[in-house]
């Protein structure tokens, strides 16, 4: 698989879940501009799956998760000129919870701190070996978490190391135009200066879609769709 220029990633998805994007407030850069928007058309998934229980549920029924809409991350192939300007991150948490991965899609920038807090009643070990960031938090027990910075682009998969069937995605970017779709697949990137770019649909796992988009400095807004194929 073969991706953008700033993102070279290829991995495989394995599940869905939860997204959150992590954007800090623009900067006097990032003010002004015009608003991206439109739909990723998307399949809906209505089947139910159900985790394996623990030891920790003691005697607790069942906890089952819907599976939701896939969910898309919307961005640009190549960032406009002075998109690169502020390069602190930020801080955000990615929970262990009933042992999911809570955000299981999580978008961030380049410089951004992810906490880790295990939520569970039973020990959770936090790991990654993707090349974008490897690590290894070690097992450690409920209420205490963990922290890792991210420096550099692409996708990071995290799984843990007691439980199998959790898995989660981060994608790190080296610019602030990219936007994870709601439930409904709807994006929004703000801030657009003029100009004629690419913008990427990458759907947990592979790139759907590219599409060329022209900004004009007269454009109130700008609305681009990617049609289900």
């Amino acid at each position: 698989m073969v991706l953008s220029a700033r993102l070279r990633w290829a991995v495989v998805m394995t599940g869905v879940g939860l997204v959150l994007a992590a954007r800090p407030t623009p900067g006097p850069a990032q003010t002004r501009g015009v608003t991206l928007r439109g739909r990723v058309e998307m399949p809906r998934t209505t089947s139910l799956t159900e985790r394996r229980p623990s030891s920790g549920d003691l005697g607790d029924g069942p906890v089952r998760d819907v599976v939701e809409r896939r969910r898309a991350v919307v961005y640009f192939e190549t960032a406009p000129k002075g998109a690169f300007e502020d390069r602190e991150g930020g801080r955000v948490s990615l929970d262990q919870r009933h042992e999911t991965f809570v955000p299981h899609l999580l978008a961030i920038t380049v410089g951004t701190t992810v906490d880790f807090p295990n939520s569970d009643r039973t020990y959770h070990n936090v790991f990654s070996l993707s090349k974008a960031r490897r690590f290894d938090l070690g097992r450690y027990a409920a209420g205490h978490s963990k922290s890792i910075r991210f420096d550099r682009p692409g996708i990071v998969r995290v799984f843990c190391d007691i439980h199998s069937h959790m898995n989660a995605f981060i994608l790190v970017f080296t610019h602030r135009f990219f936007s994870v779709a709601d439930a409904e697949g709807r994006y929004q990137i703000d801030h657009v200066p003029p100009g004629t770019y690419t913008l990427v649909a990458w759907v947990e796992g592979a790139i759907r879609d590219t599409r060329s988009v022209q900004v004009s400095a007269e454009s109130r807004g700008v609305e681009l769709d990617f049609p289900h194929r």
